[in-house]
């Protein structure tokens, strides 16, 4: 319940653009610097459950299709 229904879905493409490392000073660890790729975070329906927690990232470039990688709207509260 609650977080855990959150993972295991799809990808979830995030603000931040790829860099090997974050940099720092961590500014709520969004790297806002452009770069040629783009973060996802979580893990899908592809991958094993050890796989499935928000630590796990990867990147790509947009604009990619693929029925395993989504995003999640949110709004400021």
């Amino acid at each position: 319940m609650g977080h855990s229904d959150l993972a295991g879905n799809v990808w979830e493409w995030t603000l931040d653009w790829y860099a090997s490392t974050y940099p720092l000073p961590c500014n709520d660890c969004a790297n806002l610097t452009t770069s040629s790729y783009r973060v996802f975070r979580g893990g899908s329906f592809l991958n094993a459950a050890s796989n499935l927690r928000a630590a796990n990232r990867d990147y790509g470039t947009l604009p990619i299709r693929r029925d395993f990688i989504g995003l999640r709207c949110a709004r400021t509260p």
